[in-house]
């Protein structure tokens, strides 16, 4: 699964919990976008990055 090169934000683990409490494994996935980004040199690249990222501009799509 991809992580996000800005935050590092990636795939986490937890417990799903039933009605009656009984436990199993939980996978959350962050919502992580293949997007082309400026660089700074004026060229663009391919990177991996979260939509929370993308919406507080971190990083410029272009």
């Amino acid at each position: 699964m991809a992580k996000c090169t800005i935050c590092g934000k990636g795939v986490y683990f937890g417990n799903n919990v039933s009605h009656s409490h009984r436990r199993s494994n939980k996978m959350y996935k962050p919502n992580v976008k293949h997007v082309r980004v400026m660089c700074e040199g004026g060229g663009t690249k391919k990177m991996y990055i979260c939509t929370s990222c993308l919406k507080s501009g971190y990083v410029e799509r272009a």
